[in-house]
């Protein structure tokens, strides 16, 4: 629908995209070579001294300390490595981490940030890096030690771009509708004062 100005009014305002993953990250699964190098040597000596200590207790006692070894040098690093979770999506970055404490943080991409990447030689070699991200807050957020972190680092750079872009186009959008409806309510005034004048 038209008014006499030739605007358009009335037409419903389009929906923002759906939120869309663009990707799951976690830590480098290089931090599970020594817990999984551990993990063969506790096995490997397991074998070796089962039955064949001097002390029936010993031999008994074997099994259970491995067990325990197994626990703490591979288990609770596995899980630790599991719970630290990064999801970057259309409309945010989500941090997930921690075990006994769980701890959720979002960051829009309309609010804007920095993103840095620091590699040490070892990251560099295995292509991984630190995605330091600095909205504004006291600390910034970091990825660590992500895969790719350069790419990374240009998907943050785009997406960025994008919602800022969208915002933009969102407020022209607010604007135009506001001026439509302003020229709505002269109309409609004019045409309730022509209206009187009529009945006179």
């Amino acid at each position: 629908m038209t008014n006499s100005a030739g605007a358009t009014y009335g037409a419903p305002a389009a929906d923002p995209p759906a939120e869309r993953i663009i990707a799951r990250l976690r830590p480098h699964a290089r931090a599970l070579f020594w817990p999984t190098l551990l993990l063969l040597a506790v096995c490997g000596a397991t074998g070796y001294f089962y039955g064949n200590l001097p002390e029936r207790w010993q031999n008994a006692a074997v099994i259970p300390g491995a067990a325990f070894l197994i626990v703490v040098l591979w288990l609770l690093p596995l899980v630790f490595w599991l719970n630290r979770r990064y999801t970057i999506t259309t409309r945010r970055i989500i941090f997930r981490h921690g075990f006994f404490v769980r701890t959720r943080q979002e960051l829009l991409h309309s609010r804007g940030y920095d993103v840095t990447v620091r590699k040490s030689w070892l990251q560099s070699a295995f292509g991984s890096g630190d995605v330091r991200i600095n909205s504004g807050m006291e600390h910034p957020l970091v990825l660590k030690d992500v895969p790719n972190a350069d790419l990374v680092q240009k998907a943050l750079h785009d997406l960025m771009e994008s919602s800022q872009t969208m915002i933009g186009i969102r407020r022209q959008d607010q604007a135009a509708t506001g001026r439509v409806s302003s020229e709505l309510g002269d109309d409609s005034v004019r045409w309730s004062t022509l209206s009187k004048s009529r009945r006179r």
